[in-house]
């Protein structure tokens, strides 16, 4: 079984030797390396574990989805958990869909889609508490990739790590040096037929109409859904590489990579044109967008490799040659959500940031949010919801100036 070490460090050990001839002082020295075995399962096993389950307790939150009463909130690699949210102030989670492998979802009517690993799934979730798989479509997304050249079993599926340290001789050199996984919005019993649900800036699924876009690594993917349960691959833009985010807004989309931000145009939605390209230095970026103006988050992290934290706003105006207007310093933010003229930006650790954003070249920030570490927001009918380190929270912002807490769901940790 293939080993991955992800880091080591070194102790050196001094042994002295006497004899009654002679002394000497030796020195030897070793390496302690943390090895991670990949567990294997077969295709049919990972996709044998689609299933409605009874609802589970939060553990690793991932991209959100809200349609109508109803909130999805990924479980990173595991599924997606179903909370009725009618009563804002006490959600309710009422059902957990199992996807192994699931990072991104999305949900039109009673159709949820969602990455299975390397494939896309598409779920009939009428009767949550018994879904029916309707269609996989196989290897539409690549694998998940690993450094120091370490290449899977593609027969099979790595679906878990077993962790073990381990010491040897300094001379003795390890077959493999680290690892890395890029992981890369009345009440009825399911969500409206036709409606479409609204994704947190963070994710990279976005519908259209009967168009299903999907972003990976380097990569724009076009699935017409005009038969919602049986998804038809229609394209691929080659993007270059490091591709994130994926915004839809009046026809056009809006993709954020480490490198910059991409306009594409719907006009024809099975091959959507690229308008633009505004670039940046190499950051990590979700991107929204309304009429006149984008919003870009960029922030530090071992990913990205920089260290500048700032909300940038570009004047999209004209698509075909979007500038940038303002900036503004940051700790480390990453998604946002604009409902009217407040802006809300998740700011990592130091919380939830509220801005009045009436005139984007004077931001006025309104009201931090601490004591929460903040992933993604997405904010609408006066209601936030926020996903964070320490649960799912809920925010009133009818008055914006004074946003406080309906609830929150916390998470076990």
């Amino acid at each position: 079984m293939k080993k991955i070490i992800i880091r080591s460090n070194v102790a050196i050990v001094f042994f002295a030797c006497i004899s009654l001839f002679q002394s000497c002082l030796k020195d030897s020295a070793t390496k302690t390396y943390t090895l991670y075995s990949p567990v294997y399962k077969s295709v049919a096993e990972v996709r044998a574990g689609i299933k409605s389950d009874a609802p589970s307790t939060v553990g690793k939150p991932g991209k959100i989805v809200i349609l109508g009463n109803y909130i999805f909130l990924n479980e990173v690699d595991k599924g997606v958990h179903v909370i009725d949210n009618t009563n804002p102030s006490a959600p309710v989670n009422k059902y957990f869909i199992a996807i192994p492998g699931n990072l991104d979802l999305a949900v039109k009517g009673t159709t949820l889609y969602a990455d299975l690993y390397r494939d896309l799934v598409t779920i009939d979730i009428s009767n949550p508490s018994s879904i029916q798989v309707k269609n996989i479509a196989k290897n539409v997304f690549p694998g998940r990739r690993y450094s120091n050249f370490f290449v899977q079993d593609t027969s099979r599926v790595i679906v878990d790590w077993i962790k073990k340290d381990t010491t040897v001789s300094a001379d003795e050199q390890p077959s493999f040096g680290g690892v890395y996984m890029y992981l890369a919005s009345s009440v009825s019993s399911a969500p409206v037929q036709s409606a479409i649900g609204v994704s947190g800036s963070m994710a990279r699924f976005a519908l259209v109409s009967n168009y299903l876009y999907a972003v990976t690594d380097y990569s724009l993917n076009v699935f017409d859904i005009s038969q919602p349960e049986n998804p038809v691959f229609t394209s691929q833009k080659n993007l270059g590489w490091q591709i994130e985010t994926i915004f839809p807004f009046k026809g056009n989309l809006f993709i954020g990579s480490q490198t910059g931000v991409y306009i594409f145009s719907t006009a024809n939605p099975a091959q959507p044109n690229q308008l633009s390209m505004f670039a940046h230095l190499t950051m990590c970026d979700p991107v929204i967008a309304d009429e006149k103006f984008a919003y870009v988050t960029l922030h530090a992290g071992t990913i990205c490799g920089s260290t500048l934290n700032q909300l940038n706003v570009l004047d999209i105006s004209n698509l075909a040659s979007p500038r940038n207007v303002k900036s503004y310093p940051l700790t480390n933010p990453h998604g946002l959500s604009k409902d009217g003229n407040t802006l809300f930006i998740c700011d990592g650790a130091e919380g939830l940031k509220v801005f009045d954003a009436t005139d984007v070249m004077n931001l006025k920030l309104l009201q931090t949010i601490t004591g929460i570490n903040t992933y993604d927001v997405i904010a609408m009918n006066n209601n936030a919801i926020v996903v964070t380190a320490n649960g799912l929270y809920q925010y009133d912002y009818n008055n914006n100036k004074q946003v406080t807490l309906r609830s929150k769901i916390t998470y076990g940790l």
